[in-house]
């Protein structure tokens, strides 16, 4: 029986472990967390047209000082509420952790920002195993984009296999 060295058990906890999760930037390639040009940019178009999974991150981008990101109730997006926020992100590159399945909900903390457009409503779904069957075109909307930090976490991934692989034989 072949043994594990601690640097083959590193890897293969990485890849396990990074294998599923994405970081998405919120509205998509120019990615800027501001009031859309019109209703056919908004934040809603572009996120009916991924898909986003537990374990993902969100990244907004936007300018310090001047705008905010606030996770917020159904009730306080609807109204445009910025009272009493489940989250509050005044950082200018804020990093959320998609933690759970169902809606999730956004809008800037900036007076009027929210009312011009600048809210976000999200499903997040619980991934799905690598033994489940491929979905099908009915199953929902498109995979969200990546980054570069998930393309490197494929990297990691088939490096961690390889060494794994690599010390059973």
């Amino acid at each position: 029986m072949a043994s594990f060295s601690p640097l083959v058990i590193i890897f293969l906890c990485i890849f396990f472990l990074s294998v599923n999760a994405n970081e998405v930037t919120v509205g998509g390639k120019s990615g800027d967390w501001k009031i859309p040009p019109s209703s056919s940019d908004s934040f809603n178009e572009w996120s009916q047209k991924a898909r986003f999974k537990v374990g993902d991150f969100l990244v907004f981008s936007y300018e310090a000082g001047k705008d905010s990101v606030l996770q917020v109730t159904r009730e306080a997006y609807e109204k445009c509420n910025t009272t009493s926020p489940k989250a509050s992100y005044t950082d200018g590159n804020t990093k959320v952790k998609l933690e759970q399945p169902g809606p999730v909900y956004f809008i800037s903390g900036t007076k009027g920002h929210c009312q011009k457009g600048q809210k976000l409503r999200l499903v997040v779904v619980t991934p799905r195993s690598s033994l489940s069957p491929a979905p099908s075109p009915s199953d929902g909307p498109a995979v969200a984009p990546t980054s570069g930090a998930a393309k490197l976490t494929g990297v990691f991934s088939v490096v961690g296999l390889g060494l794994g692989l690599w010390a059973l034989f």
